[in-house]
């Protein structure tokens, strides 16, 4: 498969798709029910069935029972620990292994043609790979078990929780849908108050080494990163919910940034068969930083004046707003 017939490369070595990142006819005004329909698969299948279905596993297989999560033990925490440590080396060490081990596809589809840096002084170990792992290691997989380990304390004692499957069946499913879009809206608010310059220089800076990111990017953060970003546990503990919502989100929240962090457009599966990624707009946002700070279902950047749809109109929009900004500082 030829990616020039996806896209081309620019004389600086970026490959650029041809089609223009847009958002979904969901949050528009009058409402385009066609559209949405036409939406809608593309928002269940395959990421958002697969992370719900992954939950459903882990809950009913791999998550001690409730009578044991009422008592904080560390053999129960240990348990979920090392279960979320597993799942990250399959997961992430998957997309790692086919994109930069096997190089499987080489360049193809990949934004950025260079390899990740390999002795650079700006990384741990000057090697932005082992940098990378290290920091979800250290604290990103501890801070995600710590949140999940609290919220299944939570909800084992009653604290928290209160909506069943069996008694309420819409809602329950309901709230699994919408996960991905309570994650976005999460992960928007608390990306521009990690861009509020004192934070980002004295915290978000670290994630922001990785301008041409890998799937060990996705975790790679400062420990108070981490911390403000698995807070969305915190929805759950506020609406009535059940522990696999939250297991839920904290999968997601965990492992998909691997998947928006390869660096690739599509992986190819064959010689007419690929899978697309869609995660190009928040390449662009490591590529310029103060672009595209939600995911994209939801128009939050449009609404805030922050969208790049990849095009050359954009990059001189962008170069527009810096020379104002430069300006009048």
């Amino acid at each position: 498969m030829n990616d020039s017939d996806f896209g081309s490369e620019n004389t600086r070595g970026y490959w650029i798709p041809n089609k223009r990142i847009q958002y979904p006819p969901v949050f528009v005004w009058p409402p385009q029910l066609v559209g949405f329909l036409k939406w809608l698969p593309k928002y269940v299948f395959p990421w958002g069935i697969s992370y719900a279905l992954l939950a459903v596993f882990v809950w009913t297989f791999l998550t001690p029972s409730m009578e044991r999560l009422t008592t904080f033990s560390a053999d129960w925490i240990g348990l979920v620990f090392l279960r979320n440590i597993v799942l990250t080396i399959l997961v992430v060490g998957t997309w790692h292994l086919w994109f930069y081990v096997k190089r499987a596809q080489g360049t193809a589809f990949k934004f950025n043609r260079r390899w990740p840096l390999e002795d650079s002084p700006a990384f741990l170990f000057n090697n932005q790979t082992k940098d990378n792992i290290f920091w979800t290691f250290a604290s990103g997989v501890p801070i995600w078990t710590a949140w999940e380990v609290v919220s299944l304390w939570l909800y084992s004692n009653g604290y928290v929780g209160g909506l069943s499957f069996a008694e309420d069946k819409v809602l329950f499913v309901g709230l699994l849908l919408l996960l991905p879009l309570l994650h976005e809206f999460h992960f928007f608010c608390i990306h521009r108050l990690l861009h509020w310059p004192p934070l980002y220089r004295r915290v978000h800076r670290l994630h922001h080494l990785n301008t041409n990111p890998g799937p060990w990017s996705g975790l790679s953060m400062h420990p108070v990163e981490h911390l403000v970003y698995f807070s969305g546990f915190l929805i759950y503990w506020i609406i009535p919910s059940h522990p696999l919502h939250a297991l839920n989100l904290g999968l997601m929240a965990g492992l998909s940034p691997a998947q928006g962090h390869t660096g690739f457009d599509r992986v190819v599966l064959g010689d007419k068969v690929s899978l697309n990624l869609p995660y190009y707009a928040h390449y662009l946002h490591h590529r310029f930083f103060e672009v595209n700070y939600a995911d994209g279902n939801i128009p939050l950047d449009k609404w805030f004046g922050s969208f790049h749809d990849g095009s050359p109109e954009a990059d001189e929009a962008l170069k527009q707003r810096r020379k104002i900004r430069s300006r009048s500082e």
